[in-house]
C-alpha cells in the first residue's frame, strides 16, 4: 500500500511557516518522478524550469506555494506540443498560450512538473495507451495493475508523491476512477464551473476540469483556484445531513473487497451520526438506454476527429477508433433527441434526490485488474471493453446528470483501494465538499477542520 504523504495543505503551512521551502518540496517530488513506483507516469518532465519557477519567492505566499502539480496531456501549457496522447499529434506546435485551467493554477503559484501520461485522446477509462508505456498502479508492488484513466498519470504522479495536484478531466469517470483506484481523492466539479478553453475535448457537453489530490480539503483549494471562485462553507454537523443510497445498478456486481469496503464505510457514517437512507432510484435504469449509441462522448469526437480521421485513421489506437466510429452511425436528429432526452432524466433524478445533501456510492465497482488481462491486442479486446465499461459505470452517471462528485478512499487496512463515492446533481459543489470534508474526518477518525484552506480571488 502507498505509504502516507503529507498533503498541500500541511506543506504550504510549513512554507509558510519558514520550515521548508519550495525548492526542497520540488527535489522531493523529483526523488519520487524518478522512483519505481512513478516510472511512465510522465510522457515528459519540466523539474528545470519548475526549479526557476519555485525559486521565485512571490509564489511562497500564494495559495498553492510554488508546490508541484502534474499536467495532463491534453491541456495546452504555453511553449509545449499538446498531443493528448495521440500518434496523429505527436507533430502539433507547440501552444502559444496557457489554458484557462493552467493559467489559473500557474497565477496561484503552481510550479509544473511534467505532463502525465493518458490514453489516447482520453476515451479509456483503463489506462492502456498503445503508444505508450502504462504506469502501474502505485497501490500493489507486486502485480501490474491497471492505474485507472483517463486521468491515468495525473492519478500515479499524485500517488506517488511526484506531484500534489495532478490537473485532470473527466467526461464519465476519468478522474474519479484513476484516484478510486490508486487509493486518492479526485473530485469532478459540475461541468461549467471551469472553462474548457485550451484542452482537446471529447466530449465538450460532458467535459468537466479537476484534479487529484491527497485530501479532500486540497481538493477544495484546488477547486476553488480552477473555478476561481470562494466555496460557501456550510456548518452543519453530521446528524444534520441526509445522506442517501440508490439501489437500483450502482451497487449491482460488486466485487468482494468494494462491498466489504463500502458497507464498512456506511457503518462508519452512521456510527457518527449521518442520517444514511436506502433509495430507490429506477429512473437510473435508463441510463444504459441513454447511451445505447454511443452517447454524446461517441457524436461529438467523431464530429471533431473525421477530418482527421480521412487521413490518418490508421495510426489511431484501435480500441479509441472503434468508440469514435460509433457516432458516425449517428445523425443530428439522434443527437438533439439525445440532448431532449437527457434534460428529462435529469429532471426525474433530481425530484426523487433534491432532498438530500448528497448520495454515496461505490465509485468503481471493482478494484483495479492486473494490466495483463487487459492490455492491447485483439484477444483481449472483449475484456478490455467490459472491464472498461465497468469502471465508469456509477461514475458516467454523474456526468450524464450534469452533477458534481468526489471519490475518496475507503478501504480497509491491507486491501487494494476503494473508492467512495459522494455526489449530487448540477451547482451542488459546495454541498458535495462540505459533506466529503465531514465523511473523510469520520473514516479516518479525524476532526474535519472548520477551513483549512486560504480563499484565493482572481
Amino acid at each position: 500500500m502507498r505509504d502516507a504523504l503529507p498533503d498541500l495543505c500541511a506543506r504550504r503551512s510549513a512554507i509558510w511557516a519558514g520550515t521548508t521551502t519550495p525548492q526542497a518540496q520540488l527535489a522531493q517530488a523529483q526523488d519520487r518522478a524518478q522512483a519505481p513506483p512513478c516510472r511512465h507516469a510522465f510522457v515528459s518532465t519540466s523539474f528545470e524550469s519548475a526549479g526557476r519557477a519555485a525559486a521565485q519567492p512571490e509564489l511562497r505566499q500564494r495559495p498553492l506555494a510554488g508546490l508541484a502539480v502534474s499536467v495532463k496531456d491534453l491541456f495546452d501549457v504555453a511553449g509545449e506540443p499538446t498531443t493528448a496522447g495521440a500518434a496523429v499529434l505527436q507533430d502539433a506546435p507547440p501552444a502559444a498560450a496557457d489554458s484557462v485551467a493552467v493559467a489559473r493554477l500557474r497565477a496561484a503559484g503552481a510550479v509544473f512538473v511534467g505532463r502525465s501520461h493518458m490514453p489516447e485522446f482520453a476515451f479509456s477509462a483503463v489506462g492502456i495507451n498503445p503508444h505508450l508505456p502504462t504506469p502501474h498502479n502505485v497501490a500493489d508492488p507486486v502485480v501490474p495493475r491497471v492505474p485507472g484513466g483517463s486521468s491515468s498519470g495525473a492519478a500515479v504522479s499524485v500517488a506517488a508523491g511526484a506531484a500534489l495536484i495532478g490537473l485532470g478531466s473527466d467526461t464519465g469517470g476519468s478522474i474519479r476512477t484513476p484516484a478510486a483506484l490508486n487509493g486518492i481523492v479526485g473530485f469532478k466539479p459540475t461541468a461549467r464551473r471551469v472553462p474548457l478553453r485550451g484542452t482537446v475535448p471529447l466530449s465538450p457537453t460532458l467535459d468537466s476540469i479537476g484534479a487529484v489530490t491527497l485530501s479532500v480539503r486540497d481538493a477544495i483549494v484546488v477547486h476553488e483556484v480552477l473555478a476561481a471562485r470562494a466555496i460557501r462553507v456550510e456548518h452543519k454537523p453530521p446528524g444534520m445531513r441526509r445522506l442517501a443510497v440508490p439501489r437500483t445498478l450502482l451497487l449491482d456486481g460488486l466485487d468482494e473487497t468494494v462491498s466489504a469496503a463500502f458497507g464498512a464505510a456506511l457503518a462508519r457514517l452512521a456510527q457518527v451520526g449521518f442520517h444514511i437512507e436506502d433509495i430507490d432510484l429506477p429512473v437510473i435504469q435508463e441510463f444504459g438506454g441513454l447511451q445505447s449509441r454511443g452517447g454524446f462522448a461517441a457524436f461529438e469526437a467523431y464530429a471533431w476527429h473525421r477530418d482527421r480521421l480521412a487521413r490518418d485513421a490508421g495510426r489511431y489506437d484501435p480500441r479509441v477508433l472503434a468508440r469514435i466510429l460509433k457516432g458516425r452511425a449517428m445523425g443530428e436528429g439522434d443527437y438533439i433527441a439525445l440532448c431532449q432526452a437527457r434534460r428529462r432524466w435529469i429532471e426525474a433524478v433530481e425530484a426523487l434526490t433534491a432532498d438530500f445533501d448528497a448520495l454515496l456510492s461505490p465509485t468503481v465497482p471493482m478494484v483495479a485488474p492486473p494490466i495483463a488481462d487487459v492490455a492491447p491486442g485483439a484477444e483481449r479486446d472483449d475484456a478490455f471493453f467490459e472491464v472498461n465499461a465497468r469502471l465508469v459505470r456509477n461514475t458516467s452517471v454523474v456526468n450524464m446528470l450534469d452533477g458534481c462528485a468526489l471519490t475518496l478512499p475507503c478501504q480497509q487496512a491491507g486491501q487494494l483501494p476503494v473508492g467512495l463515492m459522494v455526489w449530487h446533481g448540477c451547482m451542488r459543489d459546495d454541498t458535495v465538499l462540505c459533506t466529503a470534508l465531514q465523511v473523510e474526518a469520520a473514516l479516518t477518525e479525524r476532526p474535519a477542520p472548520a477551513r483549512p484552506w486560504r480563499t484565493w480571488r482572481p
